[in-house]
């Protein structure tokens, strides 16, 4: 693991961590493995809150923007509470009637179990309702990635009109954990619990998941939020690309999360 001055990389990464003081970055190249081993080349970002340092695997994608896919439902959903076309976590967003392979899509679905399903065409929907105009505002006051969303309100954030890095997608989930985004606290905490995928008496992990075609056609994936032990925060993010097919990407993806997670000491309520 290499130890490399925050300034250099400030310089050359423009962390945006907003009101962090930060002394240093430790630089692993010693993940590599995980991705390795998973058939996958990728990045990993983590901020430590409690000594403000971060850990990364490969600066150079870390700093690289790409489509959020569907990690952007975590804006999507705070914009709809926001702008109160969602009036909580139970409001009800309706089925388009198309029928698609994914048949847990194919029905009404709550705000919750539309985010926990990841089903796109509601928030398709969602983002219809919102508006071209309002999303723009919300994009542009967040300084989300490129903060390009072009004239397809129900598709930008699925193709390469809008486009994000890691390193923008780990100071978003770290202001979200933390309430610091410009939304409503109780919009954050909505949020915040329905990005909870496991919650035991040594740890809480907390993610979204996103998953698209890069620029080069190979499978893309996310994994964006935080684990949390003794009362201690660790935002993360975890972005790959696949040298395989796309059916491999989800289990891949979460192979890779866990086995740094476990190399970084995590799982056993001791960080």
């Amino acid at each position: 693991m290499k130890k490399i001055s925050m300034l250099s990389v400030w310089i050359s990464a423009t962390f945006l961590f907003f009101g962090c003081t930060v002394n240093n970055v430790d630089v692993d190249d010693d993940m590599e493995k995980f991705f390795v081993a998973a058939g996958a080349t990728g990045t990993f970002g983590m901020f430590d809150n409690s000594r403000g340092g971060f850990t990364i695997h490969d600066l150079d994608k870390f700093k690289t923007r790409y489509s959020p896919a569907s990690t952007f439902k975590i804006v999507n959903a705070m914009v709809g509470l926001q702008t109160g076309r969602l009036t909580s976590d139970s409001t009800i967003i309706p089925w388009d009637g198309v029928v698609r392979e994914r048949t847990e899509w194919n029905q009404d679905l709550s705000l919750f179990h539309a985010f926990r399903l990841s089903a796109v065409p509601h928030f398709q929907t969602l983002a219809g309702q919102i508006g071209l105009d309002t999303m723009k505002y919300w994009i542009d006051t967040l300084k989300y990635g490129n903060m390009r969303i072009g004239r397809n309100v129900a598709s930008f954030w699925l193709d390469t009109t809008l486009l994000i890095s890691p390193d923008e997608q780990l100071g978003l989930v770290k202001r979200l954990y933390f309430r610091q985004l410009p939304f409503r606290a109780s919009i954050q905490e909505a949020v915040k619990k329905m990005m909870i995928q496991e919650n035991n008496s040594q740890y809480q992990l907390a993610y979204k998941t996103g998953m698209s075609t890069s620029a080069n056609g190979k499978p893309m994936g996310w994994m964006v939020g935080w684990i949390e032990e003794n009362r201690h925060v660790y935002p993360f993010v975890l972005h790959i690309e696949m040298k395989g097919s796309d059916a491999a990407l989800p289990a891949a993806r979460e192979k890779i999360l866990k086995d740094i997670l476990t190399y970084l000491g995590f799982f056993k309520g001791k960080m």
